[in-house]
C-alpha cells in the first residue's frame, strides 16, 4: 500500500515499506523531496540515494499523523546529513604540521581541481592561516602551463610577506616562493622545493598544480606522477560550491584518473575537498553534501570571500541547516 495514501489516517500505524517512505519523500506533499533536495545543489543521483537511506532508517518505526510523519523525517534526514559531513577520517592540518614538526620534515599539501576554481587563491588563504598559526610556508609554483601562474604566486607572496615581514618573526622569513618558470616538468619542481623547504627548515610546502579537465589524460597522468614521487602528506580537491552535480563529476572522475594514471600499486587519491565561493550560495549547499556523500571524505576547508581572511572550516549542522530551509 502507497505510504502517502494512509498518512491521512488518524490511526497509528508502522512505517513500512521503505519503497512507500521513498514514494512519500519524492511526492508533491513532502517538503522534504528530492526535488527540494536537487534545487538546493544536490546532486540528483545522490538526493535518491539519499531519500532511500532515509526510508531505510525509518523503516518499521511507528507513526501517527502527517505532521508526526514529516517531522520524524526531517529529522532523520537531518541526522543522516550531519553523518555525512562529518566523515570518519577527519583531517586535522595544524596537528599534522606539528607531527611532520617533530620528525624534523616540511608538511606537504597539494592543490589540484579543474581550471578557474580558484586553486591559487585559496593556497595563498591556507599560506596566511598558517603564518597566522606560527608555521613558516615554502610555495611550489607547479602550475608550468597557464600564463600568469607564476606571477600570480609571487604577487600573493609579495602580498603575505607584507603582512607577515621577518622583523615581526624574529627575522624568519615566513613565506617564499620556490618557482622554476614555464615549460619544465611540475614533479620534478615539487621535489626540487620539498629538497629545498628540509634544508632551509620551512615547516609546510604548499604545491599548486595547473588546472585541468578531468578527461584530459596527458595532464592527469602529469598530476599522478607528481603525487606519486613526491607522497604529499595531503592532496586536496579544490572545487566550487556553485556547481553542484558538476563538482561531483570532476571530484569522482579526479579520482579514477588518478587510479587510472598512477605507477603505484595502490593509487594515491584525494584527501579531502576545499570548496570555493561558497559565501556566494545562500542555501544552496548541496554540493558539499554530494562531495562528501561520494567519496566518503571531508571538507576541510571553505572560501568564503576575497581577502585572506575569508577561509574557514565547515560547519556540519550550520550547513544543514541551510540545506533544510524552505
Amino acid at each position: 500500500e502507497d505510504l502517502v495514501g494512509i498518512l491521512h489516517a488518524d490511526s497509528i500505524l508502522p512505517l513500512t515499506p521503505a519503497s512507500g517512505m521513498c514514494n512519500f519523500l519524492s511526492s508533491a506533499n513532502s517538503p522534504l523531496s528530492i526535488s527540494f533536495l536537487e534545487a538546493k545543489n544536490v546532486a540528483a543521483e545522490i538526493a535518491v540515494q539519499l531519500c532511500e537511506s532515509v526510508a531505510k532508517k525509518l523503516e518499521g518505526k511507528v507513526m501517527g499523523t502527517f505532521t508526526t510523519v514529516t517531522s520524524t523525517v526531517k529529522q532523520a534526514l537531518q541526522e543522516a546529513l550531519v553523518q555525512i559531513l562529518q566523515p570518519q577520517r577527519r583531517v586535522d592540518v595544524l596537528r599534522d604540521v606539528m607531527d611532520a614538526q617533530r620528525h624534523r620534515r616540511p608538511y606537504v599539501v597539494t592543490f589540484c581541481g579543474v581550471n578557474g576554481v580558484g586553486k591559487s587563491t585559496n593556497l595563498a588563504k591556507i599560506s596566511f592561516w598558517l603564518i597566522e598559526n606560527g608555521f613558516s610556508v615554502l610555495i611550489a609554483a607547479c602550475d608550468t602551463f597557464r600564463a600568469g601562474a607564476v606571477e600570480q604566486l609571487r604577487t600573493h607572496t609579495r602580498r603575505l610577506n607584507a603582512l607577515h615581514p621577518p622583523e615581526s618573526h624574529g627575522g624568519r622569513t615566513m613565506v617564499q616562493l620556490y618557482e622554476k618558470g614555464y615549460g619544465k616538468d611540475a614533479a620534478g619542481i615539487a621535489m626540487e622545493a620539498i629538497s629545498y623547504a628540509r634544508n632551509q627548515g620551512f615547516d609546510v610546502v604548499l604545491v599548486d598544480t595547473a588546472g585541468r579537465m578531468q578527461d584530459n589524460a596527458p595532464l592527469m597522468t602529469a598530476l599522478a606522477k607528481l603525487i606519486a614521487v613526491n607522497a604529499p602528506d595531503l592532496v586536496l580537491f579544490v572545487g566550487e560550491a556553485l556547481v553542484g552535480n558538476e563538482a561531483v563529476d570532476q571530484l569522482v572522475k579526479f579520482n579514477k584518473a588518478l587510479a587510472d594514471h598512477s605507477m603505484a600499486q595502490t593509487p594515491r587519491l584525494i584527501d579531502g575537498i576545499v570548496l570555493t565561493k561558497f559565501d556566494t550560495i545562500d542555501d544552496k549547499v548541496g554540493a558539499a553534501i554530494s562531495m562528501t556523500y561520494i567519496t566518503s571524505k571531508p571538507i576541510v576547508f571553505v572560501g568564503t570571500g576575497q581577502t585572506y581572511c575569508d577561509l574557514r572550516s565547515l560547519n556540519a549542522k550550520a550547513v544543514v541547516a541551510a540545506l533544510m530551509k524552505a
